[in-house]
């Protein structure tokens, strides 16, 4: 039933439309044709002019769903347009006959006492009129290709637009897929090596792990999360690097309530946060502080992650091109191409910053370019 209602609507508009246009079309040429006349100095009354080309008009609205057919049975392509053509000529000369006569019989039935049926009348029309009525018919034909010229453009870029949109999401889902493994394989590692130490510790860090894996792991994951999500997430990841480097880890969060709702890619702060870790904190026997932020600045989201360690050295550019932060950089282009910012930076007096600016967007407000 909703497949004919909406069928129902939509044959509505087309015979709304088609009247519309055909009476601009009596409307227009009723105007032209009456100061023609009166140009000339002929007694022609608007009345009258309207009449005729009204008629005329609605006559080709008749003909037009026909003509519309034909022309979409009979196509013109441009290694077969000869064969068209020659169906379309004499189509467009049995229109225009068929339009005159209806034409003929709508102002007899107007008038019945006038002689419009007669053959000198059929004549007279016939000699003023076919070569308007050809132009008619030309001009829906050249209407109708354009129509649907555009409709197939139009299918063709939306397709286009849907096949790029599921590789951008197969392309996301495989980069996504890469970070899971390379924080599982990592963690496990840590997990090794706390069971010589402490096994209790060891089976608290599985524990921490499973909870983090069964959210990783839900099939509902979309590319985006919101703030509050992925600090939820961190905060998971935390818990394990906590008990990894006991007093040596010093983590502070700072998160501007009011961009909780935001938009952030999925899995984003982990791979920042273990960069610093493994950079800024493995290295120095006394540990190190990693800091986090997210605040909101003007119309943009800002992430950033800072640690105080040794920082990039200029002849050392390898911190960078990890699989983290090189995974986290494809995955911000593909999401939000050139509305983005990625920047890494030496922090004062000592340490790296790692900045993401992306538009501010709620989560509840449409992506403005996520494929997911």
């Amino acid at each position: 039933m909703a497949n004919v209602s909406s069928r129902s609507r939509a044959l509505g508009a087309v015979a709304i439309w088609t009247f519309g246009i055909w009476t601009l079309f009596g409307l227009l040429f009723a105007g032209q044709g009456y100061l023609g006349q009166a140009y000339l100095g002929r007694g022609l009354s608007f009345g009258a002019a309207l009449t005729r080309w009204l008629l005329c008009a609605y006559t080709w609205a008749l003909l037009t769903p026909i003509v519309v057919w034909s022309t979409r049975r009979v196509a013109i392509e441009r290694r077969r347009w000869l064969p068209a053509l020659l169906v379309h000529l004499p189509a467009s000369i049995a229109f225009s006959l068929a339009g005159m006569l209806l034409f003929s019989l709508a102002e007899q039935a107007l008038d019945p006492r006038g002689q419009f049926l007669t053959r000198d009348a059929l004549e007279k029309l016939f000699v003023s009129g076919l070569h308007i009525d050809l132009l008619i018919y030309a001009t829906l034909v050249g209407a109708v290709y354009a129509v649907d010229h555009y409709r197939r453009y139009r299918e063709r870029e939306l397709a286009a637009a849907q096949l790029q949109a599921a590789l951008a999401r197969a392309e996301l889902g495989a980069l996504r897929a890469q970070l899971h493994p390379h924080f599982l394989f990592n963690t496990l590692n840590t997990i090794a090596i706390l069971m010589e130490e402490d096994a209790r510790a060891a089976r608290k860090m599985l524990v921490h792990l499973g909870d983090l894996l069964r959210v990783l792991t839900r099939s509902d994951r979309t590319h985006e999360v919101s703030v509050r999500e992925e600090i939820q997430l961190l905060e998971s990841y935390l818990e394990i690097e906590r008990m990894r480097f006991h007093d040596r880890l010093e983590v502070r969060v700072h998160v501007d309530p009011n961009t909780l709702d935001a938009r952030v890619p999925d899995l984003v702060l982990q791979p920042l946060v273990e960069n610093a870790i493994k950079h800024g904190v493995v290295p120095r026997p006394s540990g190190g502080t990693v800091e986090i932020r997210v605040h909101k600045h003007g119309a943009e989201l800002r992430l950033e992650v800072r640690d105080d360690g040794p920082g990039i050295h200029p002849d050392e550019g390898s911190r960078g091109n990890g699989l983290g932060l090189s995974n986290t950089r494809v995955r911000l282009e593909k999401l939000y191409g050139n509305r983005h910012q990625f920047e890494l930076r030496n922090a004062e007096p000592a340490g790296l910053r790692v900045i993401l600016t992306l538009p501010f967007q709620s989560l509840a407000a449409p992506a403005g370019r996520s494929p997911a």
